[in-house]
């Protein structure tokens, strides 16, 4: 959790500084080094598999706006620059070189004369142009990753392995716009339906290529021998398992039962209830099992029950926020969730702190205050029903769900809604039935919890552009024109405490407006692996969650057979540090081997 501002500041200042004249980066005092992040103890080789949800409807992220998606696109395929995992500053991706005009609306990549797809072809500026084209093409789902490349208007190739990525305006990120999208294989793409790209990648560039896929079961990515930048002191340390498996479950109670037997190494809690009630026993017990919270610096996102503005009633803002009052979020905490929660006042909620303290009035739970609202916005109860009617209209929700878990909070939900004379459906489909219904906004409610990027921006999620743009992050269709007369005035603001302030007036609009019911966040990560895997001290990155896994831990033969010879003896294992805070145990320049050992 992004606690204080500098922060940002500190990681975002060659950032800043590559916006401000025209010249060439990375800078002449810049070398490739190994990660600080990485262990100089990892060893190659092995497996890891961990859960990832329900099957989804695609593996391409291009047109697959979720996690899983974003995960598995990344370890196949690069984009032109890549972020440095401690300071977030730019650093060589597919391109090793990039220059900045003086007016800041031309930027210029140079592809690393190294880069090669892996069926043993250059990577091209042909292969950056169609890439670049192909995400812009209104006609292809990638409504996400168009609406934060709206302002690049233009891409052309000079050279063989030169691009120059136009923009209309100028703005702070339009250069984290321009590696924003993956460059893909022209070659091979450009004879495929974009949008029906879904589970066939034979050509890709990244350290891992696609494996065995068993639909509803599981998918595999692979190690690259021949991948471009295997021999690179960059990747020292870094994607060390030969084999990636992610499983996949209908439910995750079903998951968590099978993670317990052994069926795959890795399970991130997100439910309190778990966390407390459900990790007891000799598998916790004697360390089999670790039961880990990891503190780093994840920027905190949230979570809520989206409304869909774009249809009545959801469109008057009286009865969004008479929902909200109909949402009992203290009790959903205390008797669901052992109180574990921060309920959640704002859309980003580590923007607020002791300097900034949170002006946003928590709503809470109250029947009368719904009442009066509903009636305000034309609703009447009928006496004869007991219905609360409109115009002869029953209120009813549809509210589609991807998650049985979330029945019991809505069942809470539903005893209120039944007090005013609201009806609830709940509409419970499987992840690609509600991605399908998403895109095309065919529901009343749903729910959706959204992660959070370091650079914080309003525009993707709360612009008027975006609200009829199939894909894109605004599921609400929220429009406001005093939000999008911020939003502008965040465009050439390249001092981040300066956007931040604008950004918290804009939280206060979004706030006041209610497109969510907000629930709760959290500010950590909860881990639960199997006891034998290698891994730095800080466990994660400094922004990741348990995806990061992936990137820094290995596989370890002497751990995997303590392990073993533990179960089969019933003996305990050595506990690991119950908690791990990133800022406790990562010293940037000290080798690992000379950090104190964590308190256990």
């Amino acid at each position: 959790m992004i606690l204080f501002q500098r922060l940002f500041l500190i990681g975002l200042l060659g950032f800043i500084s590559t916006q401000a004249d025209a010249q060439s980066y990375p800078g002449e005092d810049w070398t490739e080094s190994p990660s600080p992040l990485a262990s100089e103890f990892a060893e190659p080789g092995g497996k890891i598999s961990m859960y990832a949800a329900q099957f989804p409807k695609s593996f391409n992220y291009q047109i697959e706006n979720n996690v899983f998606a974003r995960e598995i696109f990344r370890l196949m395929f690069e984009q032109l620059l890549k972020t440095d995992s401690v300071t977030l500053e730019n650093r060589p991706g597919l391109a090793n070189q990039w220059e900045i005009s003086e007016d800041k609306k031309q930027f210029t990549f140079h592809i690393d004369p190294d880069a090669k797809w892996s069926d043993g072809k250059p990577i091209t500026a042909d292969d950056v142009v169609w890439s670049f084209e192909a995400v812009k093409n209104p006609n292809h789902l990638s409504g996400s990753l168009q609406a934060v490349m709206k302002r690049l208007n233009k891409i052309e190739k000079l050279d063989e392995r030169t691009v120059v990525i136009h923009a209309d305006e100028v703005h702070w990120r339009n250069l984290l716009a321009c590696s924003t999208f993956y460059v893909l294989p022209m070659h091979w793409w450009k004879d495929q339906d974009f949008n029906k790209v879904n589970f066939e990648f034979p050509v890709v560039s990244g350290p891992y290529a696609l494996g065995e896929v068993k639909e509803s079961v599981f998918a595999r990515v692979e190690k690259r021998e021949d991948y471009w930048k295997a021999d690179s002191v960059t990747m020292e340390g870094l994607f060390n398992f030969d084999t990636i498996e992610y499983r996949f479950y209908a439910q995750r109670d079903i998951a968590y039962e099978a993670f317990k037997k052994g069926e795959f190494d890795l399970f991130a809690v997100y439910t309190s209830s778990r966390w407390i009630k459900e990790t007891e026993g000799d598998r916790f017990d004697k360390n089999w099992i670790v039961k880990q919270s990891v503190y780093n610096h994840q920027p905190v996102g949230f979570q809520g029950y989206a409304m869909n503005m774009r249809r009545a009633p959801y469109d008057d803002r009286r009865v969004r926020r008479a929902l909200a009052h109909l949402v009992d979020r203290e009790r959903m905490n205390r008797t669901l969730m052992f109180n574990q929660y921060p309920l959640s006042s704002s859309y980003w909620p580590d923007l607020w702190d002791e300097k900034h303290p949170n002006p946003n009035e928590f709503i809470g739970f109250d029947l009368e205050k719904a009442r009066t609202l509903l009636k305000e916005a034309g609703w009447e109860v009928n006496g004869s029903t007991g219905k609360l009617e409109k115009d002869g209209k029953p209120f009813v929700i549809n509210f589609l769900s991807r998650d049985p878990s979330w029945v019991k909070f809505l069942l809470i939900f539903e005893e209120a809604l039944n007090d005013v004379g609201i009806e609830l459906k709940i509409d419970q489909k499987d992840w690609a039935a509600w991605a399908r219904d998403m895109e095309e906004f065919n529901f009343d409610m749903t729910i959706a919890p959204w992660s959070a990027i370091p650079f914080k921006d309003a525009e993707p999620m709360w612009h008027s552009d975006s609200a009829d743009l199939k894909s894109s992050n605004n599921i609400t269709g929220f429009k406001n024109d005093k939000v999008d007369e911020l939003v502008a005035s965040t465009r050439d603001l390249f001092e981040v405490e300066a956007r931040h302030e604008v950004i918290r007036e804009i939280d206060q609009i979004i706030y006041e407006e209610t497109p969510y019911i907000l629930l709760w966040h959290m500010n950590y990560v909860r881990l639960l692996y199997w006891n034998k895997f290698g891994m730095p001290d800080h466990v994660l990155g400094k922004y990741t969650e348990e995806w990061a896994s992936v990137d820094y831990w290995w596989n370890d033969e002497f751990m995997a057979e303590d392990l073993e010879v533990a179960k089969e003896n019933g003996d305990a294992l050595p506990p690991p540090p119950r908690e791990v805070n990133f800022d406790n145990v990562f010293v940037p320049g000290v080798a690992e081997s000379m950090l104190p050992a964590p308190i256990q």
